[in-house]
C-alpha cells in the first residue's frame, strides 16, 4: 500500500444521488498504478460506465474488493468515444465467438466479462420471447425468484448483463442461421445488407426458383412470376427519445430486415422539409397526420414495412423507422431498398392509401434512384388497395383500386401486414423503452422468426389456397356463363374490348363504374319548373292559385314531412325532467310546425278539395302532436278520396328521386361509418380520443337512421301511387329495406368470405346526381356482367398463381440445399 493511502479512504467511495464519485486528493488504483493527485478533483464512473459501454456489474467488481474502477477502458486506446467496445467488438467477432464457444457459457461484457450465462438459458429465453413476447425484465425477475424467493438473500442485479448476453446471442444466432457464422472467405463484418433475412421460398427471387424462360412469358399471363408487395406502417411501435446510436448501436446494422440506420439518416436529412399533400380521397389520417409529430419524447412514431402479400413475410431491407406519421420518403425509400436486386416484370403493390402515394410515385423514385426497376418501360405495375381499408375510400377509388378488378390479382387481399402486425404488437410496451440499437436488433429477431414460421406452414398454406381457388371456381364461371346467355351477343362483344382496354391502360374509362346517374329531387323540380313554363306558354297550365304552381305544393308537402321526422327525432330526446331550456326549444319548434301546417291545408284544399273531410275525420281524435299529423298528399290519401292524377304523377315523380337520394345519403354515410371505425381502431388510444371518436359515429350512425327512415317512407309512398296511377308494375329498383341490408361494403354476409359474399343491394345502386337517364337499368346490367367476369378470371388466375408458387418453392429449397452442401 502506498505510503499515505489507508483502506478507509478507499471505501469513502459512495453511490449517492443517483452517481458513483469519489473526492479524494490521492487515489490508488490497479489500472493507474501509484498515487495520482487529484487535487479535489470529482470522478463519475456511472458517466464512465455509460460512455465505455460497462453494465454496473463491472463498476461493482471493483468495489467489491475495496477498490476504484478505472478511469478509461483499459483494453482500448485513450481516445476512444462512445460504445466502442461493441463497435470494436463486432470487428473482432469471429475470435470472440471462438472464445465464447470453448467457454460453453455466455459473457456480459466483452472486457474482463463478470457475469456469464450458459447457451441453454439463452435460447430458452429467445424461443419464449418469440412465443410469448415476454420481455427480458420480467424473464430475469422469474430465474431471481427461482433463485430466492423468500427475499432473505437478495440477488444481485444482473439485469443489465442479461440484456446485452442476449443482444449479442440473437446476433450470434442470426450468423449463424444465415451461413455468415461459417464463413471462411469472408468475414461477419463483411455481411452485405438484408443477407441475414429469412426469404420467402415462395415469392419469385430471380436466379434461385424462376423457371429458365420466365422473361418470355406472355403479358397476359405474366403476374404468375410477378410480385406482390404490401405495404403499411404501425403507430403502436413507437420508440421513445432514450439513449442514442454511440451508446446503443445496432449489430446487425442492416444485414436483416431493418434499414442500415446512418444513410437512412442521411436520406431524411434531404426530404426534411417536405410537406405531405392532404388526402384527396376520404380523409384518411395516414395522409393528413403524415406531418404530425408523435407526441412529447418519442424519437419514432412507429414502423413502416414492405412486405410479400401473398405469404406474409418480411422482405429484406424493408422496414424503417416513422419519425411523424406516414409519411411518402419513408415508404418511398423501403419499397425502392426492397426491390434494388429484383428484376421483373410484374408488380401488384397494395396500400391502404394507394390512391394517394402513387399519384407522383415515379417522379419521387426518379429523385431517389434512376435506375430503380420500376422505372423500366418493360414493367407492368398495379396499385390497389386491401379489401378491408377499401370501403372507407369514396367511390372512385372503390372502382379503379378493388382487388376483385385488377388483373393478375388472384385471390388475395393485401392484409399481409395487419396480420404481421397483430404478431408484434405486445412488444410495443417493453421496445419503446429501448435504444435505437437493441430495438431495431430485437424487432430484427422477431421478424426473423416471424418468416421461419411462415415457411414452416407454407405447405398446408399453398394447400388451403388450392382447395379454395378449385372448389369455387365452377360455381364462378357456370354463373358467369348463365348471365352472358341472356345478354345480346354484340353488347357482350363491346363490353369485352372496354374492359381489356382499361386493363392494359387504366387511364382509359372505367368499365366498372356506374355511368348513368339516378336524378335528386333538385333535379326533378327543375324538370318539372321547365314543364310547366311550358305549359304556361301552351295554355295547358293547371295551377289554381298565383304564388304557388302543382309542383310547388307537393314539393313543399315533402319538405313538411321531412321536417316532421326531425322534429319527431328530437322529441324522443327529452323527457320530462329534461331541463327547462331543453323543453322551451321543443315547444317552440311545435309551435312553428303548427303554424306551418295550418297555411300548409289551406293551400292543400285549393288542390285536393277532399282535405278538408279527410282532415275533420281524423282529427277529430285526441290530442296528436303536429310530427305525427298526415299532410294528405296524393300518396297518402289514396283511393280514400278523389284525387288529380297530376298530382299524384308529380308525387310519383319526385318520390322516385327522393329513394335514389335516400339510397345514395345512406351509402355514403356508411362509408363514413366504416371509415371512423377504422380510424379509431387503428389511432385512437386513450379515454378522451375514444369518446369523441364514440361520438362521431353516434352523429353519422343517426343520419344513416333518417336516411333509411326517408328512403322508406318514399317506398312505401311509390308502392301506393303505382297502383293508384294504374302502372303495370311496381320498380323493381326499390327493394325494402331490413336492417341486415344496411350494412358497409365490407360487412359480413352469412360468415361468407370477401370473394364470396354478396354485396347488400344498396350497394348496387347508381350514386344520386345531377343528371338523369332511363337507360339506368341498362348500365347496371353491363356492371353486374363485369363485376361477375372478374370474379371468373380472378378464381382462375389464383390456380395458375398457386401452382406456380408451388413449383418456385420447391426449386427455392433445392437452391438453398445447394448452398448449404457446396
Amino acid at each position: 500500500m502506498v505510503k499515505g493511502i489507508k483502506k478507509k479512504k478507499v471505501k469513502s467511495f459512495k453511490y449517492h444521488a443517483g452517481k458513483f464519485s469519489a473526492f479524494s486528493k490521492t487515489i490508488r488504483s490497479k489500472v493507474n498504478a501509484g498515487a495520482v493527485p487529484l487535487e479535489a478533483r470529482e470522478v463519475r464512473w456511472d458517466e464512465i460506465a455509460e460512455t465505455n459501454g460497462w453494465d454496473p456489474a463491472y463498476i461493482e467488481s471493483f468495489l467489491e474488493q475495496d477498490t476504484l474502477p478505472p478511469a478509461t477502458d483499459p483494453e482500448l486506446p485513450k481516445r476512444s468515444r462512445g460504445n466502442k467496445v461493441l463497435h470494436e467488438w463486432k470487428k473482432e467477432v469471429e475470435k470472440y465467438l471462438e472464445s465464447i464457444i470453448t467457454l460453453e457459457g455466455r459473457g456480459s461484457s466483452v472486457t474482463s466479462p463478470k457475469t456469464a450465462a450458459t447457451f441453454r438459458l439463452l435460447e430458452f429465453l429467445e424461443l419464449l420471447q418469440y412465443e410469448s413476447k415476454l420481455s427480458s425484465y420480467e424473464f430475469f425477475q422469474t430465474i431471481s425468484r427461482l433463485t430466492c424467493n423468500t427475499g432473505l438473500d437478495v440477488t444481485k442485479d444482473r439485469y443489465p448483463a442479461l440484456l446485452r448476453m442476449i443482444h449479442q446471442w440473437r446476433y450470434f444466432k442470426l450468423l449463424k442461421r444465415s451461413g455468415r457464422g461459417h464463413d471462411p472467405t469472408r468475414p461477419a463484418s463483411e455481411t452485405k445488407p438484408g443477407e441475414c433475412a429469412v426469404l420467402c421460398p415462395a415469392c419469385p427471387q430471380p436466379g434461385i426458383n424462376l423457371p429458365e424462360g420466365w422473361e418470355d412469358e406472355p403479358e397476359e399471363t405474366q403476374y404468375i412470376h410477378g410480385l406482390n408487395l404490401a405495404l403499411d406502417c404501425n403507430m403502436r411501435l413507437k420508440r421513445k427519445n432514450v439513449s442514442n446510436t454511440t451508446a446503443d448501436p445496432s449489430l446487425n446494422r442492416g444485414c436483416a430486415y431493418f434499414v442500415d440506420d446512418p444513410p437512412f439518416r442521411e436520406f431524411l436529412e434531404k426530404h426534411s422539409n417536405e410537406v405531405e399533400p392532404k388526402s384527396t380521397c376520404s380523409r384518411h389520417d395516414a395522409v393528413n397526420l403524415a406531418d404530425v409529430r408523435p407526441g412529447h419524447g418519442y424519437a419514432a412514431s412507429g414502423v413502416g414495412t414492405v412486405e410479400c402479400a401473398r405469404h406474409n413475410s418480411k422482405r429484406p431491407n424493408a422496414i424503417c423507422d416513422t419519425q411523424k406519421g406516414e409519411r411518402y420518403c419513408n415508404m418511398d425509400y423501403i419499397t425502392i431498398l426492397s426491390l434494388s436486386l429484383i428484376v421483373l416484370k410484374f408488380f401488384l403493390i397494395s396500400y391502404d392509401i394507394a390512391c394517394q402515394w402513387y399519384i407522383h410515385l415515379f417522379e419521387r423514385i426518379k429523385s431517389i434512384d434512376k435506375d430503380c426497376i420500376l422505372l423500366r418501360t418493360d414493367t407492368t405495375i398495379r396499385f390497389v388497395v386491401p379489401k378491408f381499408h377499401l370501403p372507407a375510400h369514396i367511390p372512385a377509388c372503390r372502382d379503379r383500386f378493388a382487388f376483385m378488378i385488377t388483373p393478375g390479382a388472384g385471390l388475395g387481399d393485401g392484409e399481409a401486414p395487419e396480420r404481421g402486425w397483430s404478431e408484434t404488437n405486445a412488444l410495443g410496451p417493453s421496445t419503446r423503452e429501448m435504444g435505437p440499437g437493441s430495438r431495431s436488433d430485437t424487432l430484427d429477431a422477431h421478424f426473423g422468426d416471424y418468416n421461419w414460421r411462415k415457411i414452416v406452414s407454407l405447405g398446408s398454406s399453398l394447400l388451403k389456397k388450392m382447395k379454395t381457388a378449385t372448389s369455387d371456381v365452377a360455381e364462378h364461371v357456370i354463373a358467369h356463363q348463365e348471365l352472358e346467355s341472356t345478354l345480346q351477343r354484340s353488347d357482350i362483344d363491346a363490353w369485352i374490348v372496354a374492359v381489356r382496354t382499361w386493363e392494359k391502360d387504366p387511364t382509359q374509362p372505367n368499365p366498372y363504374e356506374l355511368r348513368v346517374k339516378t336524378p335528386t329531387q333538385a333535379a326533378v323540380r327543375r324538370q318539372l319548373a321547365e314543364e310547366e313554363a311550358s305549359a304556361l306558354a301552351a295554355g295547358t297550365d293547371f295551377t289554381a292559385i298565383d304564388d304557388i304552381s302543382p309542383s310547388d305544393i307537393i314539393s313543399y308537402g315533402l319538405d313538411l314531412e321531412a321536417e316532421q321526422r326531425t322534429l319527431k327525432t328530437s322529441s324522443r330526446q327529452v323527457w320530462e325532467h329534461s331541463q327547462d331550456r331543453q323543453l322551451t326549444r321543443l315547444q317552440l319548434r311545435s309551435n312553428a310546425m303548427t303554424r306551418k301546417l295550418d297555411v300548409w291545408y289551406q293551400r292543400l284544399q285549393i288542390y285536393i278539395p277532399a282535405v278538408t273531410h279527410l282532415r275533420k275525420k281524423h282529427e277529430s281524435q285526441d290530442h296528436i302532436p303536429p310530427y305525427e299529423l298526415p299532410l294528405w298528399l296524393p300518396s297518402q290519401i289514396g283511393k280514400q278520396a278523389p284525387c288529380d292524377v297530376r298530382l299524384a304523377t308529380i308525387e310519383y315523380r319526385l318520390r322516385e328521386a327522393q329513394a335514389h337520394e335516400a339510397l345514395g345519403t345512406l351509402r355514403r354515410n356508411l362509408q363514413m361509418r366504416a371509415t371512423l371505425y377504422d380510424t379509431k381502431d387503428r389511432w385512437m388510444r386513450g379515454q378522451g380520443a375514444n369518446t369523441r371518436a364514440l361520438n362521431a359515429i353516434s352523429t353519422v350512425k343517426g343520419r344513416i337512421d333518417n336516411a333509411a327512415a326517408d328512403y322508406r317512407r318514399a317506398r312505401e309512398a311509390l308502392v301506393v301511387l303505382t297502383e293508384l296511377l294504374g302502372y303495370q308494375k311496381f320498380d323493381e329498383t326499390f327493394l325494402p329495406l331490413k336492417a341486415e341490408d344496411i350494412r358497409s361494403m365490407a360487412a359480413p354476409d352469412d360468415g361468407k368470405g370477401e370473394t364470396r359474399r354478396t354485396l347488400s343491394w344498396i350497394w348496387r345502386q347508381g350514386d344520386a346526381n345531377e343528371a338523369g337517364s332511363d337507360s339506368y337499368i341498362a348500365d347496371t346490367v353491363r356492371l353486374e356482367w363485369a363485376k361477375s367476369r372478374a370474379r371468373a378470371q380472378r378464381h382462375l388466375e389464383e390456380i395458375k398463381i398457386v401452382k406456380e408458387e408451388m413449383d418456385r418453392t420447391l426449386r427455392f429449397f433445392r437452391w438453398k440445399e445447394g448452398q448449404w452442401t457446396a
